[in-house]
């Protein structure tokens, strides 16, 4: 009996190993497809974009030219309000001194009126009369205008409205650091002292102590 032989399949050749994917390769989509549109590249982290040095130095300088035409624009400004300041301040100050004048040219006429007097036909006791009513009325223009006078017998001392030029004793003790006499007036205008007044001040003296009498007196 004739034995057949198992016939053997021809070996396959094996295939080679696949290289690794890498981490460059991993994300790497199919090379790119000539004249095919092509997808935007991501803007960097946080979506800023980088400006080209040039444009940048261009828009800083246009920025620099603005900030300084507005700082020239500010000074200009700043000095044209300094001079219309000064000019209306000396403006108000010179109507308040037109004002003052105005007002006391009534009494101003009545002084020359009193001075032209015929001295051999008017007697001293109507002159004297008329120095009083223009005095009177001079005062009571310039006090309706802010004047205030200084100094009267009786107040108590202020070295800040009063200038003491001499002392006087006290006839009591309520009475020390009282004004004694006003030499000449002072004024106060506005606030603002003009001239002190010059007064005589009483000074009070504790008088001496009397003796005790001896015993058998």
């Amino acid at each position: 009996m004739t034995k057949h032989k198992a016939h053997k399949k021809p070996a396959v050749p094996a295939r080679p190993p696949e290289p690794p994917v890498t981490a460059d390769l991993a994300g790497a989509g199919p090379p790119p497809v000539e004249g095919a549109v092509q997808p935007e590249t991501p803007a960097p982290a946080g979506g800023a974009l980088v400006e080209p040095p040039a444009q940048m130095i261009q828009r800083l300088s246009e920025e620099l030219e603005q900030l300084k035409d507005q700082r020239l624009r500010l000074a200009a400004e700043f000095d044209n309000f300094k001079k219309r300041t000064q000019r209306e301040r000396a403006e108000t100050w010179s109507r308040a001194q037109a004002e003052i004048a105005a007002s006391i040219l009534d009494s101003l006429d009545d002084l020359g009126r009193v001075a032209h007097l015929d001295a051999e036909q008017t007697p001293a006791s109507d002159v004297l009369a008329g120095v009083e009513l223009v005095e009177r009325k001079l005062a009571r223009v310039l006090t309706s205008a802010g004047l205030e006078r200084l100094g009267a017998e009786g107040d108590s001392f202020d070295p800040h409205a009063h200038e003491a030029v001499s002392t006087a004793p006290a006839p009591t003790a309520a009475q020390d650091h009282l004004v004694a006499s006003v030499l000449q007036p002072g004024y106060r205008f506005g606030g603002a002292l003009l001239r002190p007044a010059r007064v005589s001040v009483y000074v009070w003296q504790e008088p001496p102590p009397v003796d005790a009498p001896a015993p058998g007196w």
